[in-house]
C-alpha cells in the first residue's frame, strides 16, 4: 500500500470523527467511515471492512460506557442481544469475501425506505419506553434481533446500529434514547464478533485502524453525551436523517449498479 499524504490523512480522520459521533447518537457511522477507507488506494474491500471494525470498536466502547453510566440501560435485554449479535458476526464476517454487497442492496434498501416511512408516520414513535413484552419472550426476541443484525454486520455493516436501534424502538418498544443506549451495547459486540475473525486472518491494516478509531472515539464520546443531554426527541431527528442518507447512498448504488 503506498504512503498517504496529509489530505488522505485529513479526511479520514474527519471521517471518523464523524463516524464516531452519528454512531453514538443513532447508529449509521460507518456510512461515513468505511466509504473513506475504500478511497484508500491499494486497498482491499475486505480490508476495509475489517480495518473499520478497528475504528467502529474504538467509538462504540466509548459510547457504551457513556450511556451505560448516564442512561442505565437494561442489562437483561442488552446481555442476550449482544451475545447473540457477537456470535451472528463472527458468522457474518466469515462470509464477508463470499458474498458480493450488490446482493443485499436492494434488499436493505427497501428496508430503510419502509422505516423511514414508518417513523415519519407516527410521530409518538419512540418518545417512551412502553415494551411488547416481558419476561422470557422479550429476551428471546431481543437475541434473535442481535443474531439477525449481528451477521448483517459481520458481512457489510453500515446501517447497522440504525437497524438496531429501530428494531428495538419497533418491535421491543423502547424509547429512542435507551435503544440508543441498547444499540451501542449490542454494536460493540457486533464489531468485537467481525473482529475476532478478521483479526487472525490478518484483514485489518492497524496504523489506519487505530488512527481512524482514535477520531472515532472522539466522536463517540461527544455524541452520546450530546443524546444523552438532548433526549428521545433529538435522537428521533437525527434517526430520520441518517436513514434518509442511507437511503440515497444505497439508492445510488442500486441505481448506478456500484
Amino acid at each position: 500500500m503506498p504512503e498517504l499524504d496529509l489530505l488522505t490523512w485529513i479526511l479520514l480522520l474527519l471521517a471518523g470523527l464523524t463516524a464516531g459521533w452519528v454512531d453514538a447518537v443513532v447508529g449509521g457511522g460507518g456510512l461515513v467511515q468505511l466509504p473513506a477507507l475504500l478511497l484508500v488506494p491499494g486497498i482491499a474491500p475486505v480490508q476495509a471492512l475489517a480495518t473499520n471494525k478497528v475504528g467502529s470498536i474504538m467509538g462504540t466502547s466509548t459510547s457504551a460506557i457513556t450511556y451505560a453510566r448516564r442512561v442505565h440501560p437494561d442489562f437483561t435485554t442488552a446481555g442476550p442481544m449482544a451475545v447473540a449479535a457477537l456470535a451472528g458476526a463472527v458468522g457474518g464476517a466469515a462470509l464477508a469475501s463470499h458474498i458480493p454487497a450488490w446482493a443485499f442492496k436492494p434488499i436493505i434498501l427497501v428496508v430503510l425506505i419502509a422505516v423511514a416511512i414508518y417513523t415519519v408516520l407516527k410521530p409518538s414513535l419512540g418518545e417512551h419506553t412502553q415494551l411488547r413484552w416481558e419476561g422470557n419472550r422479550h429476551r428471546v426476541t431481543a437475541a434473535v434481533t442481535g443474531l439477525v443484525i449481528g451477521v448483517y454486520d459481520g458481512m457489510l455493516g453500515p446501517g447497522t446500529g440504525t437497524f438496531l436501534v429501530i428494531s428495538l424502538v419497533g418491535v421491543l418498544g423502547y424509547a429512542f434514547l435507551p435503544a440508543s443506549a441498547l444499540a451501542k451495547i449490542t454494536n460493540f459486540a457486533t464489531n468485537l464478533g467481525a473482529l475476532i475473525f478478521f483479526v487472525p486472518a490478518g484483514h485489518v491494516i492497524w496504523h489506519l485502524g487505530l488512527a481512524v478509531g482514535a477520531a472515532n472515539l472522539v466522536g463517540g464520546y461527544v455524541g452520546a453525551r450530546m443524546a444523552v443531554a438532548k433526549g428521545s426527541r433529538f435522537v428521533r431527528v437525527i434517526f430520520i436523517v441518517v436513514v434518509t442518507a442511507l437511503i440515497v447512498r444505497l439508492g445510488y448504488d442500486v441505481v448506478t449498479g456500484a
